[in-house]
C-alpha cells in the first residue's frame, strides 16, 4: 500500500502544507498575484488525492472515501477561493455523495456540515440566496440531530490526515464542531436578511454572537459592529433593555480590539482610520438609541396638541411604580451575552443610561446627556471635511435630542433657549451646504429650520399672553421668528421650483406632505404677525388667505392628496370661510364712508 507507514506520513505532511499555503501563506501573496499561495495548495491536494487513489486497493473502502471526501471538500473551498465556482461546486457535491451514508457518524458530521455551509456560500456568492438557504438549513437540521442521537465532539476533518498521537483532544473537537454550527447560523441570519425574513434574521444574528462569544471565535471589531447593529432592529420593535444589551456588549467587546491604537503598534495608519471609524459607528447607534427612547417617550406623553399631559405623566408613573422587574429579569435571560467578567463590564455601561421610558424632564435630561457625549464622539471622526453627510445627519440627530428634550421642559424661556441651540447648529451646517449638490440635505435643513423658528414664535406668543400687555420687545421678537420662519419654508418651497422657477403642478408624493405642511404654516405665520398699521394687516391676511386657498385648491384638484393633510386642510377650509369676513370689517373701519 503506497501510503503505508513512512508514506502515510509524507502524505499528511504534503496536507498538513496544502492547509498552511491556503489559510496563512495566501495572506502575504502579492496582490498582481492574489491567488498564488491557493493555487500551489490545489497542486499538492492534487497529488494527495493521487496517492490515496494508488492505495485503494488494500485500504479500507470507508476510510478511504472519508479521506477522499475532505480532499473533495478542501478543493472546493480552494475553487471557491478562487472564483472557480462550478469547479468549486463539482468538488463540495462530490465531497457530500461520499459522506451520504456516514454523515450522522463522528468522523463525517463536522466534514459534511462545512461541506453544506460552503455549498450554501458559494450559492450566495451567485446570488441564490434560496438554493443558499437549503443547504444552510440542512447543515442545522443535521447538526440538531447529531446532537440529539449521539452528542459526542466529533472528528475534526483535520484528524483525518494526522498520525494517532497527534489527534486532538475532545475538548477542541467540541470547539472546532460547535465553530463550524457557529459558521452555519451566522450565514443563514445573511440568507434570512437577503430574504427579507428580519425577524428571524435577527434571532439568528443574536444565537450567532453569543455562540462566539462563548466559544472565544470572533474578531472583537466585526463582532461590536454585528452587536451595535442587531440593536438599530431591537430598536424598531421598542425592545429598548433588549437595544441596550446589545449597545452596552458591543462597546465591551470592541475595547478588546485595543485602544485606538498608538502609532508604534504594527497598525498602519489605514487600520488605525478604521477603527476610529467603527468607533465612532457605534456611537452613531448609541445616539439613535437615546433618542428613539426620549421619542417613544413623548409619543406616550403627549395630548392631541402635542404638549405633555399631566394626568398621562401620573398615570404612567404609578403604573411604573406598580410594575416589579421580574418581567426584565426574564427577557433578560434570553438575550444575555458572554462570561461573567464580560457581564460585570457590560452592566457597567448598561447603568449608565436607562431603557425604560423618562416620564419627567430629570429623567429626560439623563438619556439626553448620554446622547449628547456619543453626539461628540461621532463628530470627533465624522468631521465636516471628508464626511459631509455623515457629520450632518449626526448635527440633525444633536438638534433632534434637543427638539424631544425641550419636549419634557416645562419652563417656556428654558425651553426656548433649547430651541435656540439648534437653530444656532443647523444654521451653522446649511450656510456652508451647496443646494446643487446636497439638494435633498439642504431641503431637510430648510423646513427643519423653519419649524425650529416656528416653534420658538408659538412659544414667545404663549410667553407673551402672560404678560398684562405685549410691550415692544416681545411683539419685535415674535415678528421676527415668524419672519424668519417664512424665509425658511419659502427657499424650502422654491427648491421644488422647476430650472424656470416654476412650481410643479403636482407635487412628488415624497414632498407632498413638507410641501402642504409650508404652505399651511405661512399661511398660519402671516396671520400671527403683529402690526398697528391696518392696511399691512389687511396684505397679511391676503397672502395668508392666498396660502390658505392652495391647500383647499390642490386637494379639490387632486383628491389623492387629502389623507396626506387632513388636519391641516380642515383647518383651511375654516380659515377660507372666515378669513374674508374679517378682511371685510376692516376695510370698513379703514374707509368708513365707502
Amino acid at each position: 500500500m503506497a501510503a503505508a507507514g513512512g508514506g502515510w506520513a509524507a502524505v499528511c505532511e504534503k496536507f498538513r502544507t496544502a492547509r498552511t499555503l491556503s489559510t496563512v501563506e495566501s495572506r502575504k501573496d502579492p496582490e498582481t498575484e492574489p491567488y498564488r499561495s491557493k493555487y500551489s495548495a490545489r497542486a499538492l491536494l492534487q497529488e494527495v488525492k493521487q496517492l490515496l487513489s494508488a492505495a485503494e486497493e488494500g485500504g479500507e473502502a470507508r476510510l478511504l472515501a472519508v479521506r477522499r471526501a475532505v480532499l473533495e471538500y478542501e478543493l472546493g473551498v480552494n475553487h471557491t477561493d478562487t472564483e472557480e465556482l462550478s469547479a468549486g461546486e463539482e468538488h463540495l457535491q462530490r465531497c457530500t455523495q461520499l459522506l451520504e451514508p456516514h454523515r450522522l457518524s463522528p468522523d463525517c458530521v463536522s466534514l459534511y456540515i462545512q461541506a453544506q455551509n460552503n455549498l450554501g456560500i458559494l450559492w450566495s456568492l451567485r446570488d441564490e440566496i434560496k438554493t443558499a438557504q437549503t443547504y444552510l438549513e440542512s447543515a442545522e437540521a443535521l447538526y440538531n440531530q447529531y446532537m440529539k442521537e449521539d452528542g459526542n465532539p466529533p472528528l475534526d476533518p483535520s484528524e483525518h490526515f494526522m498520525a494517532e498521537e497527534e489527534k486532538i483532544t475532545d475538548q477542541e473537537r467540541s470547539k472546532r464542531f460547535e465553530k463550524a454550527y457557529t459558521h452555519t447560523l451566522y450565514y443563514l441570519a445573511q440568507v434570512y436578511q437577503h430574504l427579507e425574513m428580519i425577524e428571524k434574521a435577527a434571532q439568528y444574528c443574536h444565537t450567532t454572537l453569543k455562540r462566539q462569544l462563548e466559544y472565544c471565535g470572533y474578531n472583537p471589531v466585526e463582532w461590536a459592529l454585528n452587536a451595535a447593529t442587531l440593536s438599530q432592529y431591537y430598536l424598531s420593535k421598542q425592545c429598548f433593555m433588549e437595544a441596550r444589551h446589545c449597545l452596552a456588549a458591543a462597546s465591551v467587546i470592541f475595547s478588546q480590539a485595543g485602544q485606538v491604537p498608538s502609532a508604534e503598534d504594527n497598525e498602519t495608519e489605514q487600520d488605525q482610520q478604521d477603527l476610529r471609524q467603527r468607533k465612532a459607528e457605534i456611537a452613531r447607534c448609541w445616539i439613535k438609541y437615546c433618542l428613539n427612547l426620549l421619542q417613544s417617550a413623548r409619543k406616550l406623553l403627549e395630548d392631541n396638541i402635542g404638549e405633555l399631559d399631566p394626568d398621562r405623566q401620573l398615570e404612567l408613573k404609578a403604573q411604573r411604580k406598580k410594575e416589579e422587574d421580574e418581567k426584565e429579569k426574564g427577557r433578560k435571560k434570553a438575550v444575555l451575552f458572554g462570561t461573567s467578567d464580560i457581564c460585570d463590564s457590560v452592566l457597567a455601561i448598561e447603568e449608565k443610561v436607562s431603557s425604560v421610558y423618562p416620564l419627567d424632564f430629570q429623567e429626560a435630561r439623563e438619556i439626553f446627556l448620554v446622547g449628547q457625549n456619543y453626539v461628540l464622539e461621532a463628530k470627533e471622526f465624522f468631521q465636516v471635511d471628508g464626511y459631509v453627510t455623515d457629520h450632518i445627519e449626526i448635527v440633525q440627530d444633536h438638534s433632534a435630542l434637543f427638539k424631544v428634550l425641550a419636549f419634557f421642559e416645562e419652563d417656556y424661556e428654558r425651553r426656548c433657549k433649547m430651541h435656540k441651540r439648534r437653530l444656532d447648529m443647523l444654521e451653522s451646517i446649511y450656510v456652508d451646504l451647496n443646494p446643487q449638490y446636497y439638494l435633498l440635505i439642504s431641503r431637510q435643513l430648510q423646513f427643519e429650520l423653519a419649524d425650529t423658528y416656528y416653534e420658538m414664535m408659538d412659544l414667545k406668543i404663549a410667553i407673551g399672553n402672560r404678560l398684562e400687555e405685549l410691550d415692544s420687545h416681545t411683539i419685535k421678537k415674535i415678528n421676527s421668528l415668524a419672519q424668519l420662519a417664512i424665509k425658511y419654508y419659502e427657499l424650502f418651497l422654491d427648491s421644488l421650483r422647476n430650472p424656470d422657477r416654476v412650481f410643479p403642478e403636482q407635487l412628488e408624493e415624497d414632498v407632498l406632505r413638507p410641501a402642504m405642511v409650508a404652505k399651511f404654516h405661512i399661511a398660519r405665520l402671516y396671520g400671527k404677525l403683529i402690526t398697528s398699521d391696518s392696511k399691512k394687516q389687511l396684505e397679511n391676511m391676503q397672502t395668508s388667505l392666498e396660502y390658505y386657498m392652495f391647500l383647499v385648491d390642490y386637494c379639490e384638484k387632486y383628491p389623492g392628496a387629502v389623507r396626506a393633510v387632513e388636519t391641516e386642510l380642515e383647518l383651511s377650509k375654516e380659515m377660507v370661510g372666515l378669513l374674508p369676513t374679517r378682511m371685510e370689517r376692516l376695510r370698513a373701519k379703514l374707509c368708513p364712508f365707502i
